[in-house]
């Protein structure tokens, strides 16, 4: 037996090392391509679509045309996902032309005079630092702005600013000048045997310009700051277009196409590029660490104190020798009678199972490149199917828990179970809907989609929770390892440190902390407008944040116990779930720290998504900790000899 274990800890010794490398490798995460490529030959049609504006101020999006921005002689819509329209894309048809591999130079879009009502706009617009987004063959565009550090790498701003505020030479009153002129990068990779070339990269470097010209404006008038003829061409932003009422704007664009060494499959790297690496792999060890500490305790645990009592209990050979003894054993006949609001637990645990699932089958996807970022709303998407199909294991394990508890009643907390996160949920979500809808905003969810995710709800979801109920219902109830007295056991009273209140409050510490760096990088892809594609590493944290969870709680109801209080149901829910007070607290601090917004409904926006993502990580963890305690408290009762 000796020799076996040796052999079974040198195997686990050689596979962790490669299962963590190939974790590690997944951190970088391959692309997998959310459409097929699209081969151009030279002169053909390029569809060039805009979508929202955006702002990282305001948390707002709204639709190009909001603006009065040239438009087609008819705006098409195109069609999108469940995801899309939760994120506020309206993804439309535009009035740009462009050719493949036929630059253009200095093509005028349109002419407009404003009014004082859509200067008032604009000037919003630019005050609140709206950008807009524009797609080409399923590509964003960005703006390539080079660093002033000692790589002097470039980066890629999501979108164009609207504009910009500044002052004439002379005067201290500030001014809004409007992007008018853009001068396009398309960046194409060629196939040298077909002359086919493919879209690998849609840049632009907007530019403010007082357009002048000759006469009176018609179609045919010639622009003399940017001539195509004369080879005159925008460089710079010098003489600005200023916002004001009855000023004329014309809107000019140049396209130029730049061969690419890079391949299709890769062209989404320079969007995804990571320059953090090394904070992420901190983040990693900083996490390790924890989880080192915890499971040496865990282990001190359950290797010497464990196995030191359940020997002595099980030599005592009188009951006088019993009943001196003082520790975990002693409430062995309290520690599995039913809780407290035994209902509510089962139906919060039994969420817990359903979000459980739908957070590690949606990392799985994620982790090998299924959710690439070309696939807009891909993820939502998957989040809110996946949510609805997992509620078969959420009935199954709140049923399951319930008959164990002795209850009867398993159709009505199939219901509840069906109904209560996702209700409380979208209540706060209807209401934000509707603060949203007061702004005009493009974020707001239509009443078709609401329409659809109640369908979902009510058509799908709640009848597999219904389904997962009645199969965990007919199965044999759970039977304790010991019976339970008729009449309670009297808690001795608790040293300060055992507190409830206390004990909760430090368990939910290290879960935060194991994965608080990794939040960080999410709340700013989430409220900076930024990719977010690392999820080899976020799997990896996901992890470690199960085992924290579980360890941390097992060594907090040990502690408990040995002070006989056997209330320890609720406590380990509690316990790991206390996490996501930390993470709503962290919010809080990055909320004030991080972010630029200054309007009280985009606040409102902010703390009301925060407080659904705070509730919906407080139930996974709280879950993950309720099952880690209730294997521990079953192994170890069903350990001791029980007279």
């Amino acid at each position: 037996m000796e020799s076996r274990s040796r052999s079974m800890h040198k195997l686990t010794a050689k596979i962790c090392p490669f299962l963590f490398l190939f974790l590690a490798h997944a951190a970088h995460c391959f692309y997998l391509p959310g459409v097929a490529p699209e081969d151009f030959q030279k002169g053909d049609p390029l569809k060039v679509k805009v979508n929202k504006l955006t702002s990282i101020k305001t948390q707002l999006p709204y639709s190009y045309y909001s603006l009065p921005f040239c438009s087609p002689k008819k705006i098409v819509d195109s069609t999108e996902n469940l995801g899309e329209v939760l994120r506020g894309d309206r993804i439309e048809n535009s009035p740009y032309v462009f050719k493949m591999r036929e630059p253009q130079m200095c093509t005028v879009l349109c002419h407009i005079t404003l009014d004082a009502k859509t200067a008032k706009q604009f000037k919003e617009k630019i005050d609140d630092e709206y950008r807009v987004n524009m797609i080409l063959d399923n590509l964003p565009l960005v703006v390539p702005i080079r660093r002033s550090d000692q790589d002097s790498s470039t980066v890629y701003q999501l979108g164009y600013h609207v504009g910009l505020k500044g002052q004439n030479s002379g005067s201290k009153e500030e001014r809004y000048f409007i992007h008018n002129h853009l001068a396009f990068t398309v960046k194409y990779h060629r196939d040298p045997q077909t002359d086919s070339a493919r879209i690998v990269g849609f840049e632009v470097k907007p530019y403010s310009i007082k357009h002048e010209y000759e006469g009176k404006w018609n179609e045919k008038s010639r622009l003399t700051t940017c001539d195509p003829r004369n080879k005159r061409a925008v460089v710079s932003s010098n003489n600005p277009q200023e916002v004001e009422a009855k000023k004329e704007i014309i809107f000019t664009y140049d396209v130029e196409y730049q061969e690419s060494d890079v391949k299709w499959a890769s062209r989404w790297d320079a969007y995804l590029l990571m320059n953090d690496d090394q904070i992420h792999w901190f983040s990693i060890v900083n996490s390790l660490m924890i989880v080192l500490f915890l499971s040496g305790m865990v282990a001190m645990i359950m290797l010497r104190t464990l196995y030191r009592d359940i020997s002595r209990y099980n030599e005592l050979e009188t009951q006088e020798e019993a009943q001196e003894e003082t520790g975990w054993k002693l409430v062995h006949g309290d520690v599995f009678r039913p809780p407290s609001n035994s209902d509510l637990l089962c139906v919060y645990v039994g969420t817990g199972v359903q979000f459980l699932g739908m957070v590690l089958v949606t990392m799985i996807f994620a982790v090998f490149g299924f959710l690439s970022p070309s696939n807009r709303g891909g993820l939502m998407t998957a989040m809110l199917l996946l949510w609805v199909f997992m509620g078969i294991f959420a009935g199954y394990a709140s049923a399951r828990l319930y008959k164990m508890f002795k209850g009867a009643e398993w159709k009505k907390l199939a219901f509840r179970t069906a109904c209560m996160f996702p209700g409380i949920v979208f209540a706060i979500f209807f209401v934000l809907n509707a603060i949203i809808w007061g702004q005009k905003s493009s974020g707001a969810v239509p009443f078709g989609t609401m329409f659809a995710l109640v369908l979902m709800w009510f058509g799908i979801s709640v009848p597999l929770v219904f389904v997962g109920g009645y199969v965990g219902f007919k199965k044999p109830a759970i039977e304790d390892p010991v019976k339970t007295n008729k009449i309670p056991r009297q808690i001795p009273e608790q040293a300060w440190y055992m507190n409830p209140t206390f004990s909760i409050l430090i368990g939910g510490i290290l879960p935060f902390g194991a994965v608080f760096i990794e939040l960080f990088f999410i709340l700013t892809s989430i409220w900076l407008n930024q990719f977010y594609y690392i999820f080899g590493f976020l799997f990896l944290v996901f992890i470690i944040l199960l085992i924290t969870c579980a360890e941390i709680t097992i060594v907090l109801c040990y502690f408990q116990l040995c002070s006989e209080d056997y209330l320890w149901w609720w406590r380990s829910y509690l316990t790991s779930g206390s996490s996501a007070l930390y993470l709503f607290l962290y919010a809080t601090f990055y909320f004030f720290t991080k972010l630029e917004i200054t309007k009280l409904v985009s606040g409102l926006l902010y703390f009301g998504y925060m407080l659904i993502a705070s509730y919906a990580f407080f139930v996974l963890t709280g879950t993950i900790g309720f099952y880690a305690c209730f294997w521990f408290t079953r192994l170890i009762y069903s350990s001791v000899k029980i007279d």
